[in-house]
């Protein structure tokens, strides 16, 4: 059974950063692209950032382009989020996700196309 544990999330002021990991068990880590999604209050669940299989693509929403960044470490079995100047409208609840990918270089953008998915981590940034 595929498992994914978030970690990371918290309260930060305008302008701060904060790093989110996911730990991926249970299934053959190197064979998923993987992505972070986010759903703020009120509002449908959204595309923050995705990666593929060797990690040598990746693919960012307009909304968090510059400031965040992707990454894999495939040894670790982990996903991580680098978020910078963290603005109060990206406040939400961050989740990960896994895909099982043929291709190694293919992210994949629609959320509907991810099978396994964490419980998510609180992300709040103060004004």
């Amino acid at each position: 059974q595929v498992k994914l544990v978030e970690s990371g999330g918290g309260l930060v002021q305008a302008g701060g950063s904060l790093r989110l990991s996911c730990v991926v068990s249970g299934g053959t880590f190197s064979g998923f692209a993987m992505g972070w999604f986010r759903q703020a209050p009120g509002k449908e669940r959204e595309l923050a950032a995705v990666i593929s299989r060797s990690g040598d693509s990746t693919y960012y929403a307009d909304s968090v382009k510059a400031r965040f960044t992707i990454s894999r470490d495939n040894a670790k079995n982990t996903v991580s989020l680098q978020m910078n100047s963290l603005k109060p409208e990206d406040t939400a609840v961050y989740s990960c996700a896994a895909k099982s990918a043929v291709y190694s270089n293919s992210y994949y953008s629609s959320l509907g196309s991810y099978t396994y998915w964490g419980q998510g981590t609180q992300v709040t940034v103060s004004s």
